[in-house]
């Protein structure tokens, strides 16, 4: 039988350094009884999903509803949640066995091991019945775990974990001296956890209700605070604080960002979701430069990351970052679905434009509805940095059908492709255009 570490079994005083602490932890239950766990908080969202190593446990025919939900969405809903509290989790202090109900949509049995810290309940760990199940003494060292996981909840819950109105002051703040004084109080609040490394994620859009609307920052592995933030006319974005282990290596905050971009897409019906937790946050792969350009991009959510800071005195400025590289993903597919700040080239200048940039007068013709494989054309053609031939190649085209149409743009613009100031206005434009 499978041993804890020694030095896991330590009572040692649990830290909020990583909230890959809880992976750790799930992780541990799962191995040590041989069965794939998952940790939600007391308000069943989900934190933290073992991934042990079960053929059946992939199997459509077994996997419930109930389970595919919660990792899906990562939550679960009302109904679920009065369901499975009517078998008195809240109060039991031990294992509590739950039988297979597939009226109820949970089609295998399960046992739920509550966490505890002080005698407060802030949290369950599920088990998905296993042949054969675990013995006692495994379920006793499982419970042991759980103490470790409790203690980690409420260490947080100490420490001012939900940041959100804090947050939210400093990346809103109208003036400067407004932004000082947010930026203050978010250093008194977090204490000595405010001089770490750290980066911010943006999210956008969110699909929200309300200012109130975003997960629980519990629920996101390595986050410190998060909030949402408006975003354009009357939208709403999910702005993420991320702690990280080095300032050199960003892997929290897009790992983070990839599971809220799953998120937003699941609960926004934005179509791509994953059908496994964590792919959003894999990158789609290498896509033509055709299909890449923003002219007649198609713009969905996505998650951006600033460059890496320690402190928060540019906490407004990584917002901005952040809130770019989101808004170049959405335009360019080749940056998405999580793009970096440090790898979004000429954008991190055009994000910084106004938008009233991309209305130039020379361009204004071109981009209208009847152009737009014309403004296509120009875009795929500056792309490729005027080399006729490969420019042809991306769009399927004949040379001389390339030739005309850059013709038809020079007319309708009256730019000169063949001198390099006016070759960068009409680029700078059909990229803003984009944006």
């Amino acid at each position: 039988m499978y041993e804890p570490r020694a030095d896991m079994r330590q009572n040692a005083r649990v830290t909020t350094d990583s909230r890959g602490d809880y992976q750790e932890l799930v992780d541990e239950i799962s191995e040590l009884l041989g069965a794939p766990a998952t940790l939600e908080n007391r308000d069943f969202e989900l934190i933290a999903f073992g991934a042990y190593d079960s053929e059946g446990d992939l199997d459509p025919s077994v996997l419930d509803p109930v389970r595919t939900r919660s990792i899906l969405t990562r939550r679960s809903t009302a109904a679920v949640r009065a369901w499975f509290e009517g078998f008195g989790i809240t109060r039991a202090r031990g294992p509590v066995r739950i039988p297979p109900t597939p009226e109820a949509g949970v089609y295998r049995g399960r046992t739920c091991l509550p966490v505890r810290h002080r005698g407060v309940v802030l949290g369950y760990v599920w088990l998905l019945d296993t042949e054969p199940g675990p013995t006692e003494r495994q379920l006793a060292a499982a419970m042991e775990v759980t103490v470790r996981i409790g203690a980690l909840l409420a260490d947080e819950a100490q420490h001012g974990a939900d940041l959100s109105r804090e947050l939210r002051a400093v990346l809103t703040a109208e003036r400067d001296w407004q932004r000082d004084m947010a930026v203050a109080e978010l250093r008194t609040a977090l204490g000595a956890r405010a001089d770490t490394p750290h980066a911010v994620v943006c999210v956008a859009p969110w699909p929200s209700a309300g200012p109130e609307d975003a997960p629980s920052v519990r629920t996101v592995p390595g986050a410190t605070a998060l909030c949402t933030v408006p975003w354009g006319a009357a939208g709403q974005s999910l702005a993420l604080l991320v702690r990280l282990r080095s300032a050199d290596v960003l892997t929290p905050a897009t790992t983070a960002a990839g599971r809220l971009l799953e998120r937003a897409r699941s609960e926004g019906g934005t179509a791509g979701a994953s059908g496994t937790a964590g792919a959003a946050g894999r990158r789609t792969g290498a896509v033509s430069g055709a299909a890449a350009g923003s002219i007649g991009a198609t713009a969905g959510v996505a998650a951006g990351v600033s460059a890496p800071r320690t402190g928060l005195a540019e906490l407004g400025a990584a917002w901005q970052e952040a809130s770019a590289a989101a808004r170049a993903a959405r335009a360019e597919s080749r940056f998405g679905p999580v793009a970096e700040w440090t790898s979004i080239g000429a954008f991190r200048l055009l994000t910084a434009l106004p938008a009233r940039s991309a209305h130039d007068p020379a361009v204004r013709a071109l981009l209208s509805p009847a152009h737009r494989e014309l403004a296509r054309t120009a875009e795929v053609y500056l792309d490729r940095a005027g080399q006729a031939g490969r420019t042809a190649a991306e769009l399927g085209i004949h040379r001389q059908t390339l030739y005309y149409r850059l013709s038809r743009v020079e007319q309708l613009t009256g730019l000169d492709l063949d001198d390099g100031e006016d070759r960068l206005l009409l680029h700078m434009a059909l990229k803003a255009w984009g944006l």
